[in-house]
């Protein structure tokens, strides 16, 4: 079972999804606060579950609405994908994948673990 870590910056609060397996699938922006964190976990666990899928790096990508994974190429040529609330707000983005393949394997990672992922805040 997946779990949403939180932890401290030095410029505010993050969180990171971990699957079961203790691999990081999916990280937040730096919050202001542990509330602003924590909202935003809600939002992925509420999201993620039932976003569409919008690969922009298929020809003829078909847009999708909100909430919804975005898969896409970076500059170095890893694909990685950006989670969207319902509000168009990235709410987690992913590490960089060599392949597509990896990628969707990582969405999939976060829809299954984050609905009933534990919270635990890092000391």
């Amino acid at each position: 079972m997946g779990k949403f870590v939180i932890r401290s910056t030095k410029t505010g609060v993050k969180f990171d999804l971990k699957a079961g397996n203790g691999e990081v699938i999916a990280t937040s922006e730096v919050y202001n606060s542990l509330s602003a964190c924590k909202n935003g976990i809600a939002s992925v666990q509420k999201n993620a579950p039932i976003a569409a899928v919008e690969d922009q790096t298929a020809e003829g990508c078909a847009a999708e609405k909100n909430p919804k994974f975005e898969i896409y190429e970076d500059k170095s040529g890893e694909y990685r994908f950006r989670l969207k609330a319902t509000n168009g707000q990235i709410i987690a983005v992913s590490e960089g994948y060599k392949a597509i393949a990896g990628c969707k394997n990582g969405i999939e990672s976060v829809k299954k673990n984050a609905a009933d992922a534990e919270i635990v805040e890092e000391e």
